[in-house]
């Protein structure tokens, strides 16, 4: 089993581009086809910072048969960069409309104003989270903050996205 590496998931996301935009501008881009009845498998927590990352690990994710909320895609009017009671309302209620959050950790997530609160809110609200650590280089470890040990940790088997424990297919915690 293995980590998804940060190099990866950009040039996933580099390859996904449409006509030269950034990844921000192509999620916000999307925002017109928001369906606000829409459920979701996994609510992606990430770090604002990591908008390339992030996109390459939706269409990762998108491609493995998941369907994922990412905050800029569904709600590019939000302003992620200041806590808000109505954003706050916002993500509530997102959060209500998926099955798992998916904690993806990198560099910048310590730097994020919502990742832990978002965290927090949906452990208690579906007992359903689960950490996707995005590592510099193949082989390396990950090694997250001692409190997110007491997550399973998505990680990659082939094509396939496994959870290591108790190790158990995505696919099938999601359904359960």
């Amino acid at each position: 089993m293995a980590f998804l590496t940060l190099e990866e998931v950009r040039n996933k996301a580099r390859s996904n581009k449409a006509y030269g935009l950034e990844s921000r501008d192509i999620l916000e881009e999307q925002f017109d086809s928001f369906n606000i009845n829409k459920t979701y498998d996994i609510f992606l927590s990430h770090a604002f910072l990591d908008a390339e990352v992030i996109y390459g690990l939706k269409i990762t994710l998108e491609e493995a048969g998941f369907t994922v909320y990412v905050d800029w895609y569904e709600d590019s009017h939000l302003e992620r960069g200041e806590v808000t009671k109505e954003t706050a309302v916002v993500i509530r209620k997102r959060m209500q409309s998926c099955k798992t959050l998916i904690f993806a950790i990198t560099q910048n997530s310590e730097d994020s104003k919502w990742m832990l609160w978002e965290l927090g809110y949906f452990d208690g609200l579906k007992d359903k989270v689960a950490v996707l650590g995005l590592i510099e280089n193949s082989g390396d470890s990950f090694k997250g903050q001692e409190f997110l040990e007491l997550y399973p940790y998505v990680q990659r088997y082939g094509s396939i996205f496994v959870l290591d424990d108790p190790f158990e297919f995505l696919e099938l915690w999601i359904k359960r």
